[in-house]
């Protein structure tokens, strides 16, 4: 508690940021004022923490710069492997044969240990591939009811058995796949990692949603046209 008329260190404070001649007219000050350095806790001159402090801000904002740059590589690099994904897609005369390229290729581009898709409502001529089977009632249901893509547990999906008895998934990303303007799901594409923390509830889910969208145009070959 201060004496009333008493001059605090806000008062001094606001003096010397009010007051830029101060130190010009009292240079000598500068060289006298001592403070602690948090390195080592010695003592030193205003001059050498004033240097102290700045470099400490430059090496942060090194870090800074280091971090944007990593996730700029990062960013490119993972636009290169979906840009590599979709020429694969756009490349595939046979529409029969897009599915697996479509897996195949996903898998081998985003090192994803476990993945598969079905489809339902295709063209006569794709309904007896393997795509195209196996699909409950329920299963659709639920890929229609998805508004974003489900990432998590697998709590036994009917889909998490497509992915086959290779490797138990513990998490799993289902997408479900649309024809572009039409708001029920014509398919799912399930991701499966033995990791159960390769997918989980808190991830964000903006770049599975492009993964369907493209998906879903692409495989919208397989429907009946017109």
């Amino acid at each position: 508690m201060t004496l009333q008329g008493a001059i605090t260190e806000t008062d001094i404070a606001n003096y010397l940021a009010n007051t830029p001649g101060f130190f010009e007219r009292h240079a000598e000050l500068l060289s006298t004022i001592q403070l602690t350095s948090p390195h080592g806790h010695r003592a030193v001159s205003l001059q050498e923490r004033q240097m102290e402090m700045m470099r400490e801000k430059v090496k942060g904002l090194e870090q800074k710069i280091m971090e944007m740059i990593r996730h700029g590589q990062e960013n490119v690099a993972i636009a290169d492997r979906l840009q590599r994904w979709i020429r694969a897609i756009l490349l595939t005369p046979s529409a029969a044969a897009l599915p697996d390229v479509l897996v195949s290729t996903l898998k081998h581009e985003f090192l994803i240990p476990l993945a598969a898709l079905r489809l339902w409502g295709v063209d006569a001529a794709f309904a007896a591939l393997p795509f195209a089977q196996g699909v409950a009632d329920d299963t659709r249901s639920f890929a229609s009811s998805l508004v974003l893509p489900y990432c998590g547990v697998n709590s036994g999906f009917e889909a998490s058995s497509w992915l086959g008895d290779s490797a138990p998934a513990m998490s799993v990303a289902l997408i479900p796949l649309y024809r572009p303007s039409q708001d029920e799901a014509f398919g799912l594409l399930v991701l499966g990692s033995p990791d159960p923390t390769r997918y989980t509830a808190e991830m964000g889910t903006e770049f599975l949603q492009r993964i369907g969208e493209i998906a879903g145009a692409g495989l919208s070959r397989l429907l009946p046209q017109g």
